[in-house]
């Protein structure tokens, strides 16, 4: 007779609450960094000053490569290239859109492959159609109290609406717009992800820092005539506009 195999007698279930982890399916929101000319004297400079705006947001953020604008180029030293932007404080995690060449020089550099999905499919579409990428508005978000110094808050895919003041030190960012009813003194920074008609609009203007998608200017270079005042701010080509309310 043959020896009949049986279980070992010890394993419990993987799927039992008593199991020593869980694996689950889950949907998080990764930054993109789109290289254009990643081998630019100028990238890292410019990176640091655009990472500065808002370094609560952007400190130990996992990040994306977007390669899909790097084309005919031949791919650059990756692994130096990732430990250049992790001392900069942002920890690149894959790749996505990457040609054949590209995606090896990421393997080598042990960064996985993302896929692009449905809406970064539509945005590549519509940009190459030559018609500005539509904002998604699913995130509209209000907040009721007054924002006080060292608090962050991020309206993702959508306007942030605050109903009070914004204190020195604090930070509000979205994707779409920001409104502020009440004076704005710390740092507002609209359009996070490329919305080029995001506009900010405050009852009063003492902003240390107005940004729109990455354009920006500090409190020294706002309109002297526009402090304390209702304002709104928006971009017009590569320059930000002033203008009362």
């Amino acid at each position: 007779m043959g020896t009949e195999e049986r279980p070992p007698e010890h394993v419990s279930s993987l799927t039992e609450e008593g199991a020593p982890f869980q694996l689950r399916a889950t949907s998080l929101t990764l930054l993109t960094l789109k290289l254009v000319d990643p081998a630019a004297p100028e990238f890292f400079p410019r990176l640091a000053t655009m990472l500065s705006l808002a370094p609560g947001f952007y400190r130990n953020a996992p990040i994306v490569l977007d390669l899909s604008a790097t084309g005919a180029k031949p791919p650059c030293d990756l692994v130096a290239f990732c430990a250049s932007l992790r001392e900069l404080g942002i920890t690149p995690v894959g790749v996505q859109r990457a040609n054949a060449a590209w995606e090896r020089a990421a393997n080598a550099a042990h960064l996985p492959a993302f896929p692009a999905g449905r809406a970064a499919a539509a945005q590549a579409a519509q940009s190459v159609a030559g018609t500005p990428a539509a904002r998604v508005a699913s995130g509209t978000r209000i907040v009721a109290e007054p924002v006080r110094s060292g608090r962050q808050i991020y309206a993702h895919k959508g306007d942030l609406i605050v109903l009070g003041p914004v204190s020195h030190g604090a930070e509000l960012l979205a994707d779409g717009h920001i409104h502020v009813y009440g004076p704005l003194r710390g740092r507002a920074l609209a359009g996070m992800s490329g919305d080029k008609s995001a506009r900010i609009f405050c009852r009063a203007m003492e902003a240390e820092l107005v940004s729109v998608t990455g354009v920006y200017m500090v409190n020294e270079q706002l309109d002297s005539g526009l402090i304390g005042k209702p304002a709104q701010i928006f971009l017009d080509g590569d320059r930000l506009v002033q203008r009362p309310l």
